[in-house]
C-alpha cells in the first residue's frame, strides 16, 4: 500500500507516460476526425481544440518526435499506427467516463467535467468504470 501523499505535479513526475494531458487532447481529436475519414489540417485542429495556429504546430512537432503523427509542414498531418492505437484507447476512455458521468448525473451531456477528469484515471480504473456503467444502465 503506498500512502505517500504528493501535489498533483509530484503525482505526474512519478508517472512515466509519453504522452502530457495535451498531447493527449491532441491525439484525441486528431482520431475523431481521423475515424471521420476527414483530413486532419492544423488549421481545423486549431478550431476545434480553440488553441492558435502556432501552438498546434509545437505540439504536432513534439507528437512527431513521440512517433504518434508524421506532420508535413504545411501540409497533412498523418497519424501513425502508434499514434492510432494510443487514440482508440483516448477515446475510449473519454466515452467511459462521459456515459458513467452522464449516467451518475442523470444528464446527456457531461463534456467539460469528463475532459478535465479523463487524464488521471489509470486503464485499470477506466475498464472497471466500464463495467459499472454498464451495469447501472442495465439497472443491476
Amino acid at each position: 500500500m503506498n500512502d505517500e501523499f504528493y501535489t498533483m505535479k509530484g503525482y505526474q513526475q512519478n508517472g512515466h507516460d509519453i504522452l502530457t494531458s495535451a498531447m493527449e487532447d491532441y491525439l484525441e481529436m486528431m482520431c475523431r476526425i481521423f475515424e471521420k475519414g476527414d483530413k486532419i489540417r492544423v488549421a481545423e485542429l486549431s478550431e476545434r481544440l480553440h488553441v492558435k495556429p502556432p501552438s498546434v504546430s509545437k505540439m504536432l512537432k513534439q507528437l512527431d518526435r513521440e512517433g504518434f503523427v508524421r506532420a508535413e509542414k504545411y501540409g497533412m498531418i498523418t497519424v501513425t499506427e502508434r499514434g492510432i492505437s494510443a487514440g482508440k484507447y483516448l477515446l475510449y476512455r473519454h466515452n467511459v467516463i462521459h456515459s458513467f458521468l452522464c449516467a451518475l448525473n442523470k444528464s446527456e451531456n457531461e463534456l467539460e467535467e469528463a475532459e478535465k477528469i479523463e487524464h488521471f484515471l489509470s486503464e485499470k480504473t477506466v475498464k472497471n468504470l466500464d463495467s459499472l456503467t454498464k451495469r447501472l444502465k442495465s439497472g443491476e
